[in-house]
């Protein structure tokens, strides 16, 4: 059979006229096997023949890895062009198995020359994103620069942040401010004016104003302390029946209610009173006062918080504490406010040091004014004058400095004085709890005597022991609750005083630094004047250092002397002679 009629092939079967892709070897080796199968008995000589050995022969060794690399080059794929003879490495293609791809191949892919690509028309690229790859090296491209990152502004610029509690706790700003005197001879008082900055939702307004007298801030105290008892409430000023329309008195008045009410709304129970809501915002206050004490009256001092409640508070035998921890808390506020009160005293004497300071360095500088008006050498008279002003500038300074001390120091230790009675009272409260409480149990020993009682003498007073027993119940509950609220006036008590604690640190520590500040700026301002004079004593040949304005002489017709200090000077001496 001739070979030529079936092509170049000798099993006749063309690849690259077949329509089924050569994927797997299974389906190729089958049917190889079967077209042998049919022509083994027409040409096995041909297949035997040195010519077609020959030619499969060298095709064999062309199968290497540079002869496929070469191929993926090839545009065309690796079967040629579609439609033409399949050459003689056909058959040695379809025995092997496919190469699967490289990694190299990608990177030879990936790196050919692609013919340029139109630009597109618009703006210039900043980032030459569309340059050829012809411009830059050989090799993978460079990864783009990336800038250096940028603080973000609303980190820089927002507000730290809070906890949940405290962006939820309403906030207020109090100033108590423009101190007047009203009224007539007999009913004089001082108003305040008292504004109010708050994001508490429980007020009309975010921003109001109201006008107050001292003894209103006293109904606040007395009845803060009757609506929490076992809260330390911050306490208002003492009374001062002499000089209360003295400036200084009244300046430090003011002080001390500004920060009265700004504890008392900083307070996280305190702040939640209704009467603090009445106060700050009422314009028609005396008038709503005396309808809530119509509708609620203040129970009086032997009742209290635990009256209202049913519960009878009697004084009994002393107290005892039983309570190591409160007994230690007594014990250290009692040396704490002798302290304080030494401390005060002390205060008030180096005030009233300072303002005697200040009177004597102004009659000194009067002494010295009088003498350089009859001073006639004008380089004597000039440097006494001078000193002469240099001392009015030290009594202002002292007198500032002394009024200085009380607002910043002296207010202070003045405040935790008060601040420690209001703690005792807190423990007087606690103390009348405990009575109430053993006065309670007393009374229901004696309901569950009389219960005893009735039940010996058996069922003949049904009703009397129905209501024996309905006493007893209602005694139990008062114990009950007697016993609770010692118990809870204990724990808050605990929680105040460490308040009280923190709270007292912190605002020693302030005002010894505020006080400390102070008298460094004093004291720097009069050595500053002090080296100021004595730079204008060493300046001898300077006549302008110690300069005074001309006098003009004129004559005066009636005495017949001049207009000079000198003249004035002797005309009074003269004066005071006659």
């Amino acid at each position: 059979m001739d070979l030529g009629e079936a092509g170049d092939s000798p099993w006749g079967d063309v690849p690259s006229q077949s329509t089924s892709s050569p994927t797997t070897f299974s389906q190729e080796e089958s049917s190889s096997k079967t077209q042998d199968a049919e022509s083994s008995q027409q040409s096995q000589s041909s297949l035997k023949s040195p010519g077609a050995r020959g030619s499969r022969g060298p095709i064999r060794r062309l199968v290497a890895q540079p002869t496929k690399l070469e191929a993926v080059d090839d545009p065309l794929g690796p079967l040629g062009p579609l439609g033409a003879n399949a050459g003689p490495g056909a058959d040695a293609q379809a025995d092997e198995p496919p190469v699967p791809p490289q990694k190299e191949q990608m990177v030879i892919r990936t790196t050919m020359p692609q013919p340029p690509a139109p630009k597109r028309a618009g703006p210039a690229d900043p980032h030459h994103i569309d340059d050829e790859e012809f411009d830059r090296p050989a090799g993978p491209r460079a990864p783009p620069p990336v800038q250096a990152a940028q603080p973000s502004p609303i980190r820089t610029t927002g507000q730290p942040s809070v906890s949940i509690e405290q962006a939820a706790k309403p906030s207020f700003q109090i100033t108590v401010g423009d101190p007047h005197k009203v009224g007539d001879l007999t009913s004089s008082h001082i108003v305040y004016s008292v504004r109010t900055k708050t994001t508490s939702k429980g007020y009309k307004q975010p921003e109001f104003e109201v006008k107050r007298r001292y003894r209103d801030f006293l109904w606040l105290y007395n009845t803060m302390h009757g609506n929490n008892p076992g809260v330390v409430v911050p306490p208002p000023p003492e009374k001062q029946a002499l000089n209360r329309f003295e400036s200084n008195f009244v300046e430090s008045r003011r002080a001390a209610l500004e920060k009265m009410l700004n504890k008392i709304a900083a307070h996280p129970t305190l702040q939640h009173d209704p009467d603090l809501k009445l106060f700050l915002e009422s314009e028609s206050f005396n008038v709503d006062v005396k309808h809530k004490e119509r509708r609620e009256p203040i129970p009086g001092e032997s009742k209290g918080f635990m009256g209202s409640l049913g519960i009878n508070v009697g004084g009994g035998s002393k107290f005892v504490e039983q309570d190591d921890w409160f007994h230690d808390r007594r014990v250290y506020l009692d040396a704490l406010e002798n302290q304080l009160k030494a401390l005060m005293k002390s205060m008030d004497t180096m005030v009233n040091q300072r303002k005697a300071m200040a009177e004597a360095a102004g009659e000194f500088s009067a002494s010295l004014h009088a003498l350089s008006t009859v001073e006639l050498s004008p380089t004597l008279s000039g440097p006494l004058d001078a000193l002469s002003d240099l001392q009015l500038t030290i009594r202002d300074v002292y007198d500032r400095q002394a009024q200085q001390d009380v607002l910043t120091f002296g207010i202070t230790i003045d405040e935790y004085i008060r601040l420690i009675g209001s703690v005792k009272q807190a423990f007087s409260q606690r103390q009348k709890a405990f009575y109430s409480w053993h006065s309670a149990e007393s009374e229901l020993q004696k309901r569950k005597s009389a219960q005893d009682k009735l039940l010996r003498q058996g069922r003949s007073q049904q009703d009397r022991l129905n209501q024996v027993g309905a006493e007893v119940a209602d005694a139990e509950r008062k114990v009950h609750q007697a016993r609770l609220l010692f118990e809870d006036m204990g724990r808050l008590m605990r929680a105040e005083l460490d308040r009280f604690e923190r709270e007292k640190v912190e605002d020693f520590k302030s005002s010894v630094e505020t006080f400390l500040e102070s008298a460094v700026e004093a004291q720097k301002e009069l050595i500053e004047k002090w080296e100021t004079f004595l730079m204008q004593l060493d300046a001898e040949d300077d006549e302008t250092v110690f300069y005074r304005p001309p006098v003009y002489q004129s004559s005066d017709k009636a005495t017949g002397r001049g207009d000079t200090a000198v003249d004035r000077a002797r005309a009074t001496i003269d004066e005071d002679s006659d």
